[in-house]
């Protein structure tokens, strides 16, 4: 008898542990978690998410587990963001451009020649004029861990050549959805077009537009070179990237995983730099050889005569912080 009421504890306790849910029964306690972009996971984009991923999951001893979502597989940029606003979507890495509306201050990046160089780009945005702006996301349902980096914006075509500003007259140009990047094209009698790059690459195909401007990195990631002849080197606007977290997400953290959240942000922006600086070494050799016509231009003659709208520029952001980055200083 006392066997028969041994074996039935023995069971029960079984069968107990059976049913208890994953997190009782085991002692590491997972949070997974998504992370959107909109590139290939062999883009700078993926660079950026594996790096925050590899980090974050290492430092935390796989508290955290981070699921990367490339190619636009949770939407648009814009998407995304009412993602992470909504606290559907955790993570993301993604261009400037998909939150201007939500911090106009920082279109001011898209300035066309406002930043002389890549370790100029960066001192700025490592500053306490970038800092300041990603201070103001939080605000709006997001957290900005980091600034990530696409580099300079280049322009490319399918008519001729550009070397000069007046090469570029009367060319159906592609551009974000960003008013700046409008307002300077505009004005050296470029045709812009704006749209997203999923857009774009559909109507370069069919012939609707005649070009389109992106840094290297992009123009490696989407094969533009099977879709445009010209690559004139312009470098007209830096562009840099975001690390973005959702707050409902990050308002749940202790002060400790916040730390760590910070601490794989800056990693993920290091990796981005450290692509950009590798592309940007061996990108024209390859283009060149997928068929690319490249063309070295005088950047002076550009800045000189976008110089005029600037004033445009003045009235939108804060004067004293565009004169404090300082801009064209290279051109005068």
């Amino acid at each position: 008898m006392r066997n028969i009421w041994l074996n039935w504890v023995a069971l029960s306790i079984l069968a107990l542990i059976t049913v208890m849910p994953a997190s009782a029964a085991d002692t590491k306690d997972e949070t997974k978690l998504k992370l959107a972009h909109a590139l290939s996971s062999t883009s700078h984009y993926g660079a950026g998410a594996s790096a925050f991923a590899n980090s974050l999951e290492t430092i935390s001893k796989g508290k955290f587990i981070v699921e990367k979502f490339p190619n636009n597989k949770l939407g648009s940029e814009h998407e995304v963001i009412e993602g992470l606003q909504s606290g559907k979507i955790d993570l993301a890495v993604i261009s400037t451009s998909a939150v201007m509306d939500l911090i106009p201050e920082i279109g001011m990046f898209d300035i066309p020649f406002l930043m002389h160089d890549l370790q100029h780009a960066r001192n700025v945005l490592d500053g306490s004029i970038g800092k300041n702006i990603l201070s103001k996301f939080p605000e709006k349902g997001i957290v900005a861990l980091a600034w990530g980096e696409q580099g300079f914006r280049h322009l490319t075509n399918n008519v001729r050549p550009v070397l000069t500003p007046e090469d570029a007259r009367g060319l159906k140009i592609r551009t974000p959805q960003n008013s700046i990047h409008v307002a300077g094209f505009n004005y050296i009698g470029i045709l812009p077009v704006p749209m997203t790059l999923t857009d774009a690459v559909k109507s370069l195909k069919d012939g609707s537009i005649d070009g389109q401007e992106n840094p290297l990195s992009v123009i490696i990631a989407t094969q533009m070179y099977n879709m445009q002849k010209y690559l004139s080197l312009t470098g007209h606007v830096y562009a840099p990237a975001l690390i973005l977290v959702s707050s409902k997400l990050y308002k749940q953290l202790s002060s400790t995983d916040k730390k760590l959240f910070q601490k794989s942000g800056r990693a993920a922006c290091l990796k981005m730099r450290d692509f950009v600086d590798d592309i940007e070494k061996r990108s024209l050799e390859r283009l060149r050889k997928e068929g690319m016509q490249v063309t070295e231009v005088e950047r002076a003659s550009f800045a000189m005569a976008m110089e005029p709208v600037y004033t445009e520029f003045y009235k939108k952001f804060d004067k004293r912080i565009i004169d404090a980055i300082p801009f064209q200083r290279k051109f005068q």
